[in-house]
């Protein structure tokens, strides 16, 4: 039996089966040979006497009993199927774990996270009770702040769609990244979550805080009869002193010096001027906060100081309400008679005035983007703040 073959050369790693013929004298069968090609090229047969032929068209032989090459790719295609499904599940579980991501507005659970551990740190009256009962104690309070202020930013997503669809496009409900129902699920399981910590951790003052932050954030974003009140700004601004002015520095002051440390519950100076600038503070983002929101809220007739106002006023009026706030807490640590207390409030909020004249002077008033700038940058001068109140003692 004399087999009539070719050499062939193969550029791809991909293996395929291709189809020859045996000769055996008048009869011939048909073979396969297994090779890891695309392409490939009969580039020299040999004929019985072992002579060379270089053209493919003269090894008549060969011809006369050739079948035509047939590409089998089912092995290939199915890995390349294979291939591509697990690249899609995997972008596709990330995009999601990201929409989650940015739902829980991760910025703001930053400075409520912030905000919870200064206040939590006025109670501590000697540098003996940062212990680690302390630190794990404010841990536990921190994760069921976390979770309500996540339905509050979440419940708030839920009826503000359309208006986000303008103002801020690019958050998950309103850019369809996350459904409706996804955003439903999370909210109300964060809040479940929330509550059930809360009374495990048997603290009246912290599920009592707790629950007015769920019962004023909802007041603030539901869209039901006397609720709804980021329509009217006096509403609105009650919502942020009693929320985030109040009801959470007083609840978790009072768990971790009573629950956490032991002590009797008391109300020094220090804490009902902190409690004072929080107020003032959040009253101040209440107002800036609407500024990049003007054309949405005036398509959707709600009523604000920046569409009642103008931009730029309420800009200047939020900078020199800050200045206020400043001068107090400078006016506080010189008469303060601990020296670190002094130093540490007087050069930090002479220091953050500065910054804040700085860079309102630059603010391009027609622009969103310088104004969304402005307002974030607000933002990182409370996180400043949470950081100097636990300095300041009277």
């Amino acid at each position: 039996m004399v087999i009539l073959g070719c050499v062939k050369k193969h550029v791809s790693p991909i293996t395929r089966i291709h189809e020859g013929a045996v000769n055996r004298g008048s009869e011939s069968t048909k073979y396969s040979i297994r090779c890891r090609s695309s392409l490939f090229h009969l580039t020299n047969c040999r004929n019985r006497n072992g002579e060379g032929i270089t053209n493919d068209k003269q090894c008549k032989p060969f011809n006369r009993h050739r079948a035509p090459v047939t590409l089998q790719d089912e092995a290939a295609s199915r890995f390349d199927e294979d291939n591509n499904n697990s690249i899609g599940f995997r972008d596709a579980f990330l995009k999601n774990i990201n929409a989650i991501f940015q739902f829980t507005r991760p910025f703001f659970l930053l400075g409520v996270t912030i905000d919870m551990t200064s206040v939590s740190l006025l109670a501590p009256q000697q540098f003996a009770d940062l212990t680690p009962t302390f630190f794990i104690g404010l841990l536990k309070a921190i994760v069921p702040g976390l979770l309500v202020n996540i339905y509050e930013v979440g419940v708030n997503q839920l009826y503000d769609v359309e208006i986000d669809k303008i103002n801020k496009p690019d958050l998950p409900l309103a850019s369809g990244d996350l459904s409706i129902g996804a955003g439903i699920t999370i909210t109300c399981t964060c809040l479940l979550m929330s509550l059930a910590i809360g009374i495990m951790l048997r603290s009246p003052p912290l599920i009592s805080a707790i629950i007015m932050w769920f019962l004023l954030s909802s007041a603030y974003s539901v869209d039901l009869p006397f609720l709804r009140w980021k329509r009217n700004p006096f509403l609105a601004t009650l919502y942020g002193v009693l929320e985030r002015g109040l009801v959470m520095p007083l609840g978790y002051f009072m768990h971790i010096q009573k629950y956490v440390l032991g002590r009797p519950i008391e109300f020094s100076r220090t804490l009902m001027f902190v409690v004072a600038v929080k107020c003032w503070f959040y009253v101040l983002l209440l107002l800036l906060k609407d500024m990049p929101d003007v054309d949405g809220d005036r398509e959707h007739g709600i009523q604000t100081l920046s569409i009642a106002l103008g931009k730029e006023k309420v800009l200047w009026l939020g900078v020199y309400m800050l200045l206020v706030v400043y001068g107090a807490l400078v006016i506080a640590g010189a008469s303060s008679p601990f020296l670190e207390s002094k130093l540490m409030t007087i050069i930090g909020h002479s220091t953050l005035a500065f910054l804040l004249l700085q860079r309102a002077r630059n603010v391009d008033v027609s622009s969103q983007a310088a104004i969304l700038s402005f307002y974030r940058f607000i933002w990182k001068l409370l996180f400043a703040e949470h950081i100097l109140l636990p300095c300041v003692r009277l």
